[in-house]
This record gives C-alpha cells, sequence and structure tokens, in this order.
C-alpha cells in the first residue's frame, strides 16, 4: 500500500492558542502539537507526566516549525491540583486558551476475569475521570470568552468489541457520551467539543503496549492494509480546531479505514 504524503500546514489555527495533553514522545499528542505550529498557531502549551520528553517535544517543536512561543508545563490529569495548574498556567502563558485537546489516555491488555479493581480505576481514571477534569477545569474559562473549542481522543473501541480491552473500552466509550453531554452544556455559551476516534496508528508506545501478534492483526482488518500514521489523526484533529468546523458539536469522528 502506497506510503501517505504528508500534508502541509494551511493556516488553519491562525491566530489562536493551543493547550494539548500527553503531547511528549511520538504519540497521537505530539504530532498534535507539530500539526498546530505548523498550522499557524499563535502559541502552544504541551503537557505529559514525563518532563524531559517534554521539553525534548519543546525544543523539537520549536526547531521544525520556527514557532518560539511554545510553553511547557508537567501535569497528571488523575491530579486535580495539578489539572488547575495548567490550566491557570496556560491562561497566563498563552494569553487564554482557545483550543483544548484532550489527549491523555492509558490503555493495556487483560482479561476481565483477571482483572482487579485497581487496574480498572487507573484505566478509567487518566483515560475518562482526567479528560472530565480538564474539560470541567477549563469551561469556566472559555465560558468567559463566549469562546473555545475542546477536542477529545476517543477510540473505536468505544463502539467495537476486542478482546482484554474492557476497561479501555469502557473509558473511551465514556469520553464519547462525556463529549456529547459537555457539548450540549457548552453550545449556549459559543463553545464547540468534539472527537476523534481513531482505529490504530502506530506510534512506539503502542508497539511497547501490544505484541505483534495482535499489531499484525488489527492492521489486517484496515481497508488500507496499514496502520494511520500519527499524523493522519492529527489531522482531523486539526480540522475540528479550525473554524472550518464551525457547526460541529457533539460529533464523535472515526478516523479509521477498517472493513464494514
Amino acid at each position: 500500500m502506497r506510503h501517505p504524503t504528508y500534508v502541509p500546514g494551511h493556516q488553519l489555527l491562525a491566530g489562536k492558542s493551543v493547550l494539548i495533553t500527553a503531547a511528549a514522545g511520538a504519540g497521537i499528542g505530539f504530532s498534535a502539537a507539530l500539526r498546530a505550529a505548523e498550522e499557524g498557531c499563535r502559541a502552544l502549551m504541551i503537557s505529559d507526566i514525563h518532563e524531559g520528553r517534554l521539553h525534548e517535544a519543546a525544543a523539537n517543536i520549536r526547531q521544525k516549525t520556527g514557532l518560539q512561543q511554545v510553553f511547557t508545563q508537567v501535569c497528571n490529569v488523575t491530579s486535580q491540583e495539578q489539572v488547575q495548574a495548567l490550566i491557570a498556567a496556560a491562561e497566563r502563558d498563552l494569553n487564554g486558551v482557545d483550543v483544548l485537546i484532550n489527549n491523555a489516555g492509558l490503555g493495556g491488555s487483560r482479561l476481565l476475569i483477571d482483572m482487579g479493581d485497581e487496574e480498572w480505576h487507573r484505566v478509567l481514571d487518566v483515560t475518562l475521570t482526567g479528560t472530565m477534569r480538564m474539560t470541567r477545569a477549563m469551561l469556566p474559562k472559555m465560558i468567559e470568552r463566549q469562546a473555545g473549542v475542546i477536542i477529545n481522543n476517543a477510540s473505536v473501541l468505544g463502539w467495537r468489541a476486542q478482546k482484554e480491552q474492557a476497561h479501555y473500552a469502557a473509558a473511551k466509550a465514556g469520553v464519547m457520551a462525556l463529549t456529547r453531554c459537555a457539548a450540549v452544556e457548552a453550545a449556549e455559551h459559543g463553545i464547540r467539543i468534539n472527537a476523534v476516534s481513531p482505529s490504530i496508528a502506530m506510534h512506539d508506545f503502542l508497539r511497547k503496549a501490544a505484541s505483534v501478534e495482535v499489531l499484525e492483526k488489527l492492521t489486517a482488518n484496515e481497508a488500507f492494509g496499514r496502520a494511520a500514521e500519527v499524523w493522519e489523526v492529527a489531522n482531523v484533529m486539526m480540522f475540528l480546531a479550525s473554524d472550518y468546523s464551525s457547526y460541529m458539536t457533539g460529533e464523535v469522528v472515526s478516523v479509521s479505514s477498517q472493513r464494514a
């Protein structure tokens, strides 16, 4: 299958500020941050629990795009105190947040009968409750301005069944429901909330979290015969962050080539 051609920026986010969680490393979050800079955002803050990788990511974005207004803040989204500190720092350093991308999530593989409460709660706390905490903390600021965009990272597992993924699938289905309900509440304030739902986007963390056999099986289900590049998912996030999606809210957009 022919490899996709990287899409250059088109100034979709010109004049906007962007805050992204879990944006260190080589996953969807970092790709979204890089794409936001390439799409002309005026300022960017990236957050992660890994301080060293976070600073490396920021330096990488500055070097590749020329955007100097790239800020960092360590944050664990399971901590309400750290979430509040992140929102406060982003509001200050970005002079107001126009776009929030909730990318933080945690997965794993375990049969339900072997899954302890601690593992179940940990996945839901990061993936679902962390998204709720960020949204809850961000909305009052956006309501004051009567404007803003929030984009959540869900998964096709919120719709489809897969062995050993009960915790992750439940969390992502929750992200979808949270997106829809929060969007209805925020709409009257001029705020849009949508989500992307990737099937499989290949990156280093996924390779460590899943076996080669599982990844090959998942990839075989894709119509294009390959996993998505992380920037292909980030591209859809950029569309949802831009004014091109001005009439979309409460939507979960599948970023997938899975067979029907």
